[in-house]
């Protein structure tokens, strides 16, 4: 495969922190890689010098001659303007009619219904897909994205995975979403000081990156415990005497201090550090912590949700799900008591203490200091009716004393997450409330941020984009908007079944069973949770699925027959015909995807 790019002993600081040292590797043609690391490793920064958007301390980027890259950034910001007219309002090559045929092909590919709304209104979501759509305008080689998985919802993520995979463009993806990265990456490459050569490359998905990290580093500490052995030797026989010194080789002498050398690299290696989470419970022993019944709210004159019954107990671990405007928010929000229902009443516990967290709304001014942010109250915290002094309390959240005067605008999103959670572990609870806890912190912190949910005695309500955190972490699903009003999955992959049946018997087939309910029953579903029995396929579908792989080979050949034609310069030169092929361009790769959707439905109920 051609090279793209090529990274070369890159290195880089910010101030006093060296992020990375060293750093090479290539990217080339059709690879589809993940980028992962510690918080703070420096993973935006190296898409940023990539991208020429900051200098490298040393060590320079080679590029391939002519390489096109584009780039979506973390927090992307846009102008009032309508979405169409930002997509052509940068560097573009083509005429006028093909790049206008192209931003629309492209935001229809994004879902976007209206391209004349405000760019600057979207939400957090919508304009993720927006830069990401911005950046394809640009037609690249290789295409940088930073966490694009944040702010999406779980619809979203699944529509992003849908939409790399079926682009015919290398990618280079800084994520810490496991799910996503499993479904997405063919290559993961860790940056981590924990390595040799400061970086780990593995060939395959993240499970196989998984199972090679964990034998690299059982490899490591293997050849730790060897090098222990061989310098203990080494060390007694420096210290004999002189004169029996003198007698033996100054080689060995140099080699002795060589291996002391290396044995304090391998080591300093192996020692890695994690976060101290471990959430304050109060203790209650009370069977229901809440009991909500009949919660029924209404936004806009619209049912965001209707006539839901919901029991908390202390070990209850309630996921929310669903497409964005269901009202997962606004459940949350009245579970904790923070507004009202319409209809319906919640029972809480006598002085039951609850812990609302939402960190996409809480915010570090960024001139704090880490210290002050850490412990606002002075030089002590108090942690389950224990003072910690700051310095201790911040080694739980792996900040050094040495940067606790640095301000919180020095650090990454990871790292101002971290401080976050600290900040909610100083409160005890009987029920957590959380609304995406998890966004920008590494697999790592993420790892145990899930064995501290399970561990804590009180009820956990979440809501989250991470699927890996909801499938380790709750024992029930609540899914919003599908196709019931709301219903009850004893898991996420079972919501996600139930919304891929429904999208394929969208067009006039009969919807699968409702989840924990019958066919007779109108009652609106409990948290009692059932599994719906499969139905079988009729003969028409059977039929339709033995001539499918024939439909999806025409589907895909017609898609080829049209992007040769658009090749064609003579094509181009008329304008009225080359605008009539990109439409039914578009439409073919509609029509196809439509195909690949029902294919999996009907594979799955044969």
């Amino acid at each position: 495969m051609t090279a793209i790019i090529g990274l070369h002993s890159l290195t880089k600081s910010f101030g006093s922190q060296p992020l990375f040292k060293d750093i090479t590797f290539t990217i080339s043609e059709g690879n589809r890689i993940g980028l992962l690391g510690p918080n703070g490793a420096g993973k935006s920064s190296l898409l940023k010098i990539i991208m020429d958007l900051e200098p490298a301390n040393d060590g320079f980027v080679s590029k391939r001659q002519g390489a096109r890259i584009a780039y979506a950034s973390q927090d992307p910001d846009f102008p009032s303007m309508p979405l169409e007219e930002l997509l052509l309002n940068q560097p573009l090559k083509g005429d006028e009619i093909e790049l206008r045929t192209r931003a629309q092909i492209l935001l229809g590919k994004a879902q976007f219904t209206d391209f004349d709304q405000d760019a600057s209104l979207l939400s957090g979501g919508w304009k993720k897909r927006l830069d990401i759509v911005k950046a394809l305008m640009q037609e690249p080689d290789l295409l940088l994205l930073d966490e694009p998985t944040n702010h999406l919802d779980l619809e979203g993520i699944l529509w992003l995975e849908k939409f790399l995979l079926r682009e015919k463009v290398a990618y280079l993806i800084v994520s810490h979403d496991r799910y996503f990265l499993e479904n997405v990456a063919t290559k993961i490459i860790e940056l981590n000081r924990c390595y040799p050569q400061g970086l780990f490359i593995s060939e395959g998905n993240m499970s196989v990156f998984m199972e090679r990290k964990e034998a690299f580093l059982e490899a490591q500490l293997q050849q730790q415990r060897g090098l222990a052995n061989v310098v203990r030797n080494e060390v007694e026989w420096l210290r004999t005497s002189p004169k029996a010194r003198t007698t033996k080789s100054r080689s060995r002498i140099q080699r002795a201090y060589e291996l002391i050398s290396e044995l304090s690299d391998v080591k300093g290696r192996n020692q890695t550090n994690r976060v101290g989470i471990d959430f304050s419970a109060s203790e209650r022993e009370t069977r229901k912590l809440l009991v909500g019944k009949n919660l029924t709210k209404a936004f806009g004159g619209r049912d965001l949700f209707k006539g839901i019954d919901v029991t908390l107990s202390p070990g209850t671990r309630l996921g929310i799900v669903g497409k964005n405007g269901t009202g997962k928010t606004t459940f949350l929000k009245l579970l904790a008591g923070m507004m009202p229902a319409d209809v319906g009443t919640i029972k809480y516990a006598d002085e039951l203490k609850l812990v609302y967290f939402d960190q996409h709304r809480e915010r570090i001014p960024p001139h704090m200091s880490i210290r002050e942010a850490l412990s606002p109250n002075g030089e002590f915290v108090n942690y389950r009716g224990q003072q910690i002094h700051v310095n201790g309390w911040a080694k739980k959240f792996l900040f050094t004393p040495d940067r606790l005067s640095l301000p919180v605008s020095c650090l990454s999103g990871g790292e101002r997450a971290r401080i976050l959670i600290a900040k909610l572990m100083l409160e005890p609870a009987d029920l957590l409330f959380l609304d995406e806890p998890t966004n920008d912190l590494d697999i790592e912190t993420l790892e145990v941020i899930e064995d501290s949910l399970q561990d804590f005695p009180g009820a956990v309500v979440l809501i989250s984009h991470d699927r890996c955190l909801m499938d380790r972490v709750c024992t029930t699903i609540l899914g919003l908007g599908g196709v019931q009003e709301h219903q009850f999955f004893a898991d996420f992959a079972q919501w996600e079944t139930a919304n891929k049946q429904a999208a394929a018997n969208k067009k006039g087939a009969a919807q699968p069973p409702a989840v924990g309910s019958t066919a007779k029953s109108s009652a609106p579903p409990q948290l009692d949770v059932q599994t719906a029995k499969p139905r079988k396929l009729t003969y028409k579908e059977q039929k339709e699925l033995e001539n499918m792989e024939e439909s999806i080979l025409k589907a895909e050949e017609s898609i080829v027959e049209l992007q040769l034609q658009l090749a064609d310069p003579k094509v181009h030169a008329d304008a009225s015909k080359s605008l009539e092929l990109y439409k039914k361009l578009a439409e073919s790769e509609k029509n196809l995807e439509s195909l690949f959707e029902r294919w999996e439905y009907l594979q799955k109920a044969n």
